[in-house]
């Protein structure tokens, strides 16, 4: 069986999921542009059990991201990348999984993935790819007209990372200069 590499075209995203990995919990955030507004259609977090087994809370993600994408016609889905340091290497292969589990899903729903350092992110959003995450949360309530600062910190970093998404993959000035 053939592999496939599906990848986003400049200007063709306007329905970006994004995704702040984890194994315990995953936040998303879908967004779309609507006229000249960007528009948050929904957002939350897919939390496993710590007390389940690694392949039952990977399904639980697996699941979860799948009704998401049942959902909503995901053009793009942008994903924070790693860390490229951790202090404890587990913890970056259980994030790995997690990862693995996030781009099956998207692999499987035909939707492209984009990967996104978070200080890209961070400097995307502010100018500053060490702004601290109060920044970023006011970022996103401002850029998508939110009444309040997103909570949990989760749903913010996700919301941050489609917006992320939505710049970076329709704008290929900013592609560039990013």
């Amino acid at each position: 069986m053939g592999t496939q590499v599906v990848t986003a075209r400049p200007g063709s995203a306007s329905c970006i999921l994004g995704i702040d990995p984890g194994l315990n919990t995953t936040g998303y955030a879908v967004i779309s542009r609507e006229g000249p507004q960007l528009c948050l259609r929904e957002a939350g977090v897919i939390k496993s059990r710590r007390s389940d087994t690694l392949p039952e809370r990977l399904r639980e993600i697996h699941v979860g991201l799948s009704e998401v994408f049942e959902a909503h016609a995901v053009d793009l889905m942008a994903l924070e990348q790693l860390f490229s340091h951790y202090d404890r290497p587990r913890t970056a292969i259980l994030m790995g999984h997690a990862r693995g589990v996030i781009c099956l899903a998207a692999a499987l729903a035909g939707v492209p993935v984009e990967h996104y350092e978070p200080t890209r992110v961070k400097k995307v959003m502010t100018g500053n790819g060490r702004a601290p995450k109060s920044q970023i949360q006011l970022a996103v309530k401002m850029q998508l007209n939110l009444q309040s600062v997103p909570e949990p910190a989760d749903v913010a970093d996700a919301m941050a990372i489609s917006l992320c998404g939505h710049y970076l993959a329709n704008n290929p000035i900013d592609q560039a200069l990013a």
